[in-house]
Parts: structure tokens; C-alpha cells; sequence
């Protein structure tokens, strides 16, 4: 049985204050329906990060994954970028 392809995500760390958790957010342009112009949107999402390795700042890829509690259902990759 294969798999379906699941999600990647690529944010930055807001919040490491968890134990094995991080906050990222995720921005993304859309289109105003009337206006036309550009808007920037930003999406909170909870990733599972098992060594704890992210810090505030970093750039990350997230990948979609079951549910790991009640808000947390997407797990790091990597580290794409170290805060600087």
C-alpha cells in the first residue's frame, strides 16, 4: 500500500519554550479578491522537534504527520537557516 504525499512547510521558529515542541509561522501572499492587491497572511503552526535543536529566528522545513496531541500534527525536518 503506498503512501500519500504528505505537506512540507517551510517557516520560521517563534516560540521553543515547549519540550519537544516549536511555533512556527508560515507567511504566504494571496491575492485580494476585489482589489487585487497583495496581502501577506501568516499561519501559527505546532511541529514536534525530538531533540529539541531549534532556536528562536531559525528558518525550518516541516513536514505533515498524524497527530501528535491536541494542536500538534506536523513534525521538523530540518534546519534550514540558523538564527543569526
Amino acid at each position: 500500500m503506498e503512501r500519500n504525499l504528505r505537506k512540507e512547510r517551510t517557516g520560521v521558529v517563534i516560540s521553543n519554550k515547549m519540550d519537544k515542541s516549536i511555533v512556527i509561522t508560515v507567511d504566504r501572499r494571496v491575492k485580494h479578491p476585489i482589489y487585487g492587491k497583495f496581502v501577506k497572511k501568516s499561519t501559527r503552526l505546532m511541529a514536534h522537534d525530538q531533540q529539541n535543536s531549534c532556536n528562536i529566528g531559525d528558518t525550518v522545513k516541516i513536514m505533515e504527520t498524524k497527530p501528535l496531541s491536541k494542536n500538534k500534527c506536523w513534525r521538523l525536518v530540518e534546519i534550514l537557516e540558523r538564527a543569526k
